[in-house]
């Protein structure tokens, strides 16, 4: 959606506090004079069933909530219409974390992990030591595009800093939060010169809205709406706040997607596959835990080109 076709508001202050709108959402706001835009996302119930498909340790439910709020914002910030796709692999407790999002703000997340290595205390860099994050724009129509950086930063809002420090784009900086029941994060970025033409004014102004937004506390983050959190951080600033945009947990897994991997293998190797496993193959998308059961009578119509049954034969 172009930026002039969204409403805005100009915060006014003080301001009251308010509720969460009891939606999962982002929410895009800019300075009126400075060249900077930023981005708001608060994820409660699409983290909710995201943790709710598996038994994770509290760092891990974390960290995939930093990763999924991260993804959110990312997807705020790019005009495009496909998947975007944030993986994390390390060599250690936490070997892959991987958030997809959709242009259409759909998420769904999933960790890997292994639970006899994770301290309560764990971080980052405890659970990922030596780790590496892809970032991946999957459009539907065009090139794919995927940029890879070191996860070197004590946390994930640093490393996922660096990486466009590193890709020398605008400035842009990340805040992430989550607590394993709601996710948070908060993220700014430059725009080019339009307010502000002076190097040096510009790079002052910068410095100004990122010290301010390092102020913001944890629970701060977790716990206030964004009219209040802008509030307390740009008071002195004109900030326009526009509408949220609602974000929803969905998994894109189906019954014919199933049928499709299983139509790659080979007539051979599916009909293999359906003796060894005492006569049905079980498919399970590692996302959502949604299991699809083929049987011989299955894999013969998917080869005769008959397509894929209805899917009754699916369950959790």
């Amino acid at each position: 959606m172009l930026l002039m076709a969204i409403h805005c508001h100009y915060l006014r202050y003080p301001l009251p506090m308010h509720d969460f709108p009891d939606i999962d959402f982002t929410q895009r706001f800019i300075f009126d004079e400075s060249d900077v835009r930023g981005e708001l996302v608060a994820l409660e119930r699409s983290y909710a069933e995201v943790l709710a498909k598996h038994a994770y340790p509290e760092p891990v439910a974390q960290l995939l909530g930093e990763l999924m709020a991260a993804a959110a914002l990312l997807v705020g910030t790019l005009k495009f219409d496909g998947l975007l796709i944030l993986q994390a692999r390390s060599s250690g407790a936490v070997p892959l974390l991987m958030v997809e999002c959709s242009s259409e703000r759909e998420l769904r997340g999933i960790a890997r992990y292994d639970e006899a290595l994770i301290t309560p205390d764990a971080g980052l860099q405890d659970l990922m030591p030596d780790g590496s994050l892809a970032l991946t724009v999957d459009p539907r129509q065009g090139k794919r595009y995927q940029g890879i950086v070191a996860l070197d930063g004590v946390d994930l809002s640093e490393s996922l800093s660096n990486y466009f420090v590193m890709s020398e784009q605008l400035g842009t900086r990340f805040w992430l939060k989550a607590d394993g029941h709601r996710a948070r994060g908060l993220l700014l970025q430059q725009l080019p010169a339009a307010e502000i033409s002076d190097p040096e004014e510009r790079d002052a102004n910068w410095e100004h809205v990122i010290t301010l937004a390092s102020t913001l506390t944890a629970e701060e983050m977790l716990s206030l709406d964004n009219p209040t959190i802008l509030h307390r951080l740009y008071h002195e600033d004109p900030v326009r706040l526009f509408d949220i945009q609602p974000i929803c947990f969905r998994c894109s897994c189906s019954r014919e997607r199933s049928a499709n991997a299983l139509v790659s293998l080979g007539l051979e190797d599916a009909q293999q596959l359906v003796i060894e496993h005492n006569g049905s193959i079980e498919i399970d998308c590692q996302f959502c835990n949604e299991r699809y059961l083929f049987d011989a009578t299955d894999v013969a119509q998917l080869f005769a080109g008959g397509g894929v049954d209805s899917p009754s034969d699916t369950r959790h």
